[in-house]
C-alpha cells in the first residue's frame, strides 16, 4: 500500500484485490523451485498481474480500486497525466486516464531507434503532474529509469502506481523517497497470505515457507542462489541495462 498511515477502505481495497488476484491465478507459490526475478532476488512467490487483462470483471474492480486509492492519496485534481511504463504498465495506466478523464502517454525502456526515436508516446507531458503506473514492483528499482525519462522530458513526477507491491524487499520505498516520489499499491504478499487463510489455495508447507521468505526476504533469496541486498540488485540491474 502507500507509504505512511492506512485506514480500514486501505485494509479491505487490499484483501479484495489479493482475492482477486487469487480467483484468476495470478498469485504463484513454488518454495522448491524459486524463481529468479529481474533484480535478481530469488522468491518462491511470483505475481502474474498481466493475468488481469484477460478478466473484465477482476479488471474492472482492480482499476476501480486503484482510480479510488490515487483519489484518496493524491488527489484527482492533482494529477494532469496519466504516464504507463512499457510494456505491463500500458494498459493500466490507459484504464486508469480514462476513468480520471486524463491524458495517457507511455514511456519506453529505451528509444525505438528511428521517426522521432521518442522514449514517451502520445505527448510530452511537459510542466504537467505526471502519475507513473506500472503493474507491479519488487524493490522499486524498476520505476527510476522511467521516472527519470519523464522528468529529463521536462514532466513534474511526484507519484507513482502499482497494482501489486511485494512490500518485502528493502530499500524500496526508501529508493523512490530518495528521488522524491511516493509509491502507492493496491496490495502487497502479506494481504495475498491473509486472503489465503482457510482457503484452499495452497498447502501449508507453501504457506509456512513463503512466511520464512517475508520474514527475512534476503537471506532467503541468498540461501537460495539469489542476490542478499538492495544494493546488490541494484548493481545487477544497472549491468544489465548497460548490456543491453
Amino acid at each position: 500500500m502507500s507509504a505512511g498511515s492506512t485506514t480500514d477502505w486501505d485494509r479491505d481495497a487490499a484483501l479484495t484485490t489479493a482475492r482477486l488476484l487469487l480467483e484468476i491465478k495470478a498469485v504463484n507459490f513454488r518454495p522448491e523451485e524459486p524463481y529468479t526475478l529481474t533484480s535478481g532476488w530469488r522468491s518462491p512467490v511470483y505475481i502474474d498481474c498481466r493475468r488481469i487483462i484477460f478478466f473484465p470483471r477482476a479488471r474492472a474492480k482492480i482499476v476501480e480500486l486503484g482510480v479510488e486509492k490515487i483519489g484518496r492519496h493524491v488527489g484527482y485534481e492533482s494529477i494532469d497525466v496519466v504516464a504507463g511504463g512499457e510494456t505491463a504498465g500500458i494498459p493500466f495506466a490507459a484504464w486508469i486516464a480514462d476513468r480520471m478523464l486524463a491524458p495517457m502517454a507511455y514511456v519506453r525502456k529505451k528509444p525505438k531507434g528511428f521517426g522521432r526515436n521518442a522514449l514517451i508516446e502520445g505527448d510530452v507531458p511537459e510542466g504537467r503532474r505526471t502519475l507513473l503506473v506500472e503493474d507491479l514492483t519488487t524493490d522499486g528499482a524498476s520505476k527510476i529509469k522511467f521516472a527519470n525519462s519523464l522528468r529529463e522530458a521536462g514532466a513534474i513526477v511526484n507519484h507513482a502506481f502499482v497494482v501489486f507491491f511485494y512490500g518485502v524487499f528493502p530499500g524500496a520505498h526508501r529508493t523512490l523517497a530518495d528521488m522524491d516520489i511516493q509509491l502507492h499499491s493496491l496490495c502487497t504478499w502479506w494481504d495475498v497470505l491473509e486472503a489465503c487463510a482457510g482457503r484452499p489455495y495452497f498447502s501449508e508447507k507453501a504457506a509456512s515457507e513463503v512466511r520464512r521468505f517475508l520474514d527475512d526476504p534476503c537471506a532467503w533469496s541468498a540461501r537460495h542462489g539469489g542476490v542478499a541486498s538492495a544494493e546488490e540488485a541494484l548493481a545487477r540491474k544497472a549491468a544489465r541495462e548497460a548490456e543491453d
